[in-house]
């Protein structure tokens, strides 16, 4: 077992800085929990109080009920793998997955047969006897993930551990990490920036900024049912597209205004919204979001193309309208240019909508 709570927990600094503030999670027994957010805004720390790397400066930290806040991180049965590997450079493959077991003194043959395993099930055994100045990054963080792997432990923890490697390395990587955590069927707590990873990996994504943790959800529920417009705005690639406005009844029903845009909502967001007219919101609206065709006539964007841009099978078009330039995903199988005009349908049920003041989401079905 390995279920792991923070209670109220934070985290201050001599200096008076605020790392972590009133932290409440609990991270289930063997699930992939992945720590996203920009620089700064307290996910190493938090992963730093789990490994015991960190002193809690407020709140109880728990392991299975039992709280480890005095506990040394050495008594903890957690591996860590960080981001720079952390390889001894004069020690073989072979030795440096075998050290930790060799510091607590288990018995030769069983240190053999553990790292035997780790190296074979990633597909490092031909690299054994290499130094790791002869091994390239990714064959280096598969030895640090072995070292990890070897201990057994309760809990493991990664600290941005693909940040150093190239975009297509990465990619494979992460595969393998996936496939490690199913078959080690042990707690993964992991930090990164990178919202590719967080999505690809988790079983459940925590969203945090400034110290304070902004959303806890699927990479479904956290990509499609936003809470705020900075998670909304985190994961995206183009960033979401924001366009304020207010609220309207036009007749029809309720709808979104800006100017001349008017957008309309479906039946069921209408119901969401009910006695909200006059109210000032942020429309989000994502990349892929649209139909080319236009085909809803209640929910158009129009504007001059000012930009194109391939990305392999689509294409992203940037979009005049309303004075800002919009970012959206479209197909190659028609030809567009720059300075065409364009008329593009939005998808009714997909808008985001988000109050301007708090920047919450307002849909009745967000987390």
């Amino acid at each position: 077992m390995a279920q792991i709570e923070f209670r109220e927990v934070a985290k201050r600094y001599a200096n008076g800085h605020v790392a972590l503030q009133n932290l409440n999670l609990q991270i289930r027994d063997k699930e992939f929990l992945v720590l996203l957010g920009p620089s700064g805004c307290g996910k190493s720390t938090t992963l730093n109080m789990i490994a015991g790397l960190e002193e809690v400066s407020e709140g109880s930290l728990r392991f299975d009920s039992t709280e480890v806040n005095g506990l040394p991180a050495h008594k903890r049965d957690v591996a860590m793998v960080f981001q720079s590997y952390a390889l001894y450079p004069h020690k073989t493959v072979y030795e440096n997955i075998a050290f930790g077991l060799r510091m607590r003194k288990h018995p030769k043959d069983e240190i053999d047969t553990r790292v035997r395993s780790a190296a074979r099930d990633l597909e490092i055994e031909h690299l054994l006897e290499r130094l790791p100045g002869q091994l390239s990054g990714g064959q280096r963080q598969r030895v640090a993930l072995g070292r990890a792997m070897v201990r057994q432990p309760a809990v493991f923890l990664m600290d941005e551990p693909l940040s150093n490697l190239d975009a297509t390395l990465r990619i494979s990587m992460r595969a393998s990490i996936k496939a490690l955590h199913q078959s080690m069927q042990t707690t993964f707590v992991y930090v990164t920036h990178d919202q590719a990873e967080a999505l690809t990996l988790a079983d459940r994504i925590v969203v945090m900024r400034q110290g304070v943790v902004q959303q806890v959800g699927t990479p479904d529920d956290i990509y499609e049912r936003p809470a705020n417009t900075f998670v909304a705005n985190f994961l995206g690639n183009p960033p979401i597209n924001f366009i304020d406005g207010i609220i309207q009844d036009d007749g029809f029903g309720l709808c979104f205004r800006n100017g001349e845009l008017s957008l309309a909502f479906d039946e069921q967001t209408r119901a969401e919204l009910a006695g909200s007219a006059g109210r000032k919101v942020t429309i989000g609206i994502r990349a892929e979001d649209i139909d080319e065709d236009a085909t809803h006539a209640d929910c158009q964007l129009s504007g001059e193309i000012t930009s194109l841009l391939p990305v392999g099978s689509d294409q992203f078009i940037g979009l005049q309208s309303g004075g800002r330039v919009m970012f959206f995903r479209v197909g190659k199988e028609r030809s567009y240019r720059v300075g065409e005009h364009l008329s593009l349908s939005v998808t009714h049920c997909r808008m985001h909508i988000f109050d301007q003041a708090s920047g919450m989401n307002l849909r009745a079905n967000a987390s």
